[in-house]
């Protein structure tokens, strides 16, 4: 019995000598992870603290943003403009990719994307009074990524490098005489608009074989002290003239976007009521047989035979898939024994040569110099007289214009007449006012009392020297 007890005891002893060896194990495996995790965590520490450090010494290496302010939708203030009050709803929030894509539309999207796929984009923490690991009064900067959620005052910052991929569309200085010839097409200018009297000849947008337009002259010119460039919101056609309106900053171009792509479905509602309205001026061919009315004829696009060349037409088939609706309204300023006759116009739509289609096609009566859509009325063209009565200095310019326009002759006095078609007047609601109270801290306002802006333009020198033509000539 006793031998039993004494071999049991050397079994235990020899059992707890090897559970004490292994907890020794198990305690020197967690002491070595600990310190390990411990080296690891103070590694990385002074690899961040490091890299804080190299930020504050390569300054300039980061291009900063300007800080968030969340942006107004532009769908939003129009549907606020034309109820009269604010919209119910909430508006969705702005992620980091789209604060850097709105600041700078400039950079390409792949090089965006690339940007917070590689960690190369933070936020300044010190900008919104956050303060962390105890640098205070110094710049702190963590790294973003594109989804995260901005907050008004967060400032992004970008590797400067970025500068370099600036876009060369503009790669051409303008003189002082050219830039003060543009600014002297300026007809109002407040926070969120410029509108200006775009001449006869100059293309709206560049393109190939384009070396001066509207958009890039204004981006020069009408810049001013503002960090963005203003944008196009709508278009005239190359060699027609009057207001042109340019958003001065992304959110008024946006805003002003959404008022001119007003649905057909309320164009036909009260004038009073529509947030656009737009006024030209025509010289046609003949005399409509009503002297007011409304044009609706729906419109589309044709290739012709060359397979280059396209034109719009107006088709009767409203099931084709390309057609769009147009609303045209007319009437007749003045009428000429000689044939031609003064239009007031007021397109209820924005479609691409819809005036120049409405007249041409559905009325019959083509706009002087329209050689595209008005060619067969062209082909036995013959110049007016000009008047004794009016002196021969009164059809030159008083200064030969920059940028190559031919702004001498053109009227129905000249072989080849330029293209009679002015938009002489646009009323629109006052954008500044508007982004200014839905931006304010009062939640009800009444748009229907907000201001309108009514932009007139002076007619060109050659629809000037027809009109007055016309008026010396007997009726």
């Amino acid at each position: 019995m006793a031998g039993l007890v004494g071999l049991g005891r050397r079994h235990l002893s020899s059992r707890t000598r090897v559970l004490a060896t292994t907890l020794e194990l198990i305690v020197a495996v967690f002491q070595r992870c600990s310190y390990t995790t411990t080296i690891a965590a103070s590694s990385s520490y002074s690899s961040a603290r490091e890299e804080e450090a190299g930020w504050r010494k390569e300054k300039g290496r980061w291009l900063t943003l300007p800080p968030f302010a969340p942006p107004v939708d532009a769908s939003y203030v129009r549907k606020a403009i034309a109820s009269g009050q604010r919209p119910a709803g909430e508006e969705e929030p702005t992620t980091a990719l789209k604060w850097v894509r709105r600041c700078c539309p400039h950079l390409p999207m792949s090089l965006v994307q690339k940007l917070f796929r590689l960690r190369q984009v933070r936020r300044d923490l010190t900008k919104n009074g956050s303060h962390m690991d105890g640098y205070y009064g110094q710049q702190q900067l963590r790294r973003v990524s594109a989804k995260d959620v901005m907050m008004p005052g967060d400032v992004i910052l970008l590797p400067v490098t970025v500068q370099n991929v600036a876009t060369k569309k503009y790669d051409y200085s303008e003189s002082e005489e050219e830039i003060s010839f543009i600014r002297s097409l300026e007809l109002y200018k407040d926070s969120a608009i410029i509108a200006v009297n775009k001449p006869p000849g100059m293309p709206v947008q560049g393109g190939v074989g384009i070396k001066y337009s509207m958009d890039a002259l204004a981006a020069k010119s009408f810049k001013y002290d503002y960090p963005e460039s203003p944008r196009l919101v709508h278009r005239l056609d190359r060699d027609s003239s009057g207001v042109l309106v340019l958003g001065r900053t992304q959110t008024s171009a946006l805003v002003l976007h959404s008022i001119f792509r007003e649905k057909t479905s309320g164009a036909l509602s009260d004038t009073t009521c529509r947030a656009l309205q737009r006024k030209y001026l025509a010289l046609v061919i003949g005399t409509p047989k009503r002297w007011k009315g409304l044009i609706s004829a729906p419109l589309t696009k044709i290739v012709l035979e060359d397979g280059k060349s396209e034109r719009i037409t107006i088709v009767k088939d409203t099931k084709t898939a390309s057609s769009h609706h147009a609303l045209t309204e007319y009437q007749v300023i003045r009428s000429s024994a000689h044939g031609f006759t003064w239009l007031e116009l007021c397109p209820l739509t924005g479609r691409k040569h819809q005036l120049r289609v409405h007249l041409a096609e559905a009325l019959g009566t083509p706009i002087v110099g329209d050689y595209k859509y008005g060619w067969y009325a062209h082909r036995k063209w013959e110049p007016m007289p000009w008047p004794e009565s009016m002196s021969e200095d009164e059809k030159l310019p008083k200064n030969k214009p920059p940028f190559g326009l031919e702004l001498d002759g053109g009227s129905i006095a000249e072989k080849q007449p330029f293209l009679h078609l002015h938009c002489k007047q646009m009323i629109l609601p006052n954008i500044s006012a508007a982004l200014w109270q839905l931006q304010s801290s009062s939640v009800d306002h009444d748009f229907l009392e907000l201001e309108k802006l009514n932009l007139v333009a002076p007619l060109p020198l050659h629809m000037r020297v027809s009109w007055d033509i016309l008026s010396c000539l007997p009726r």
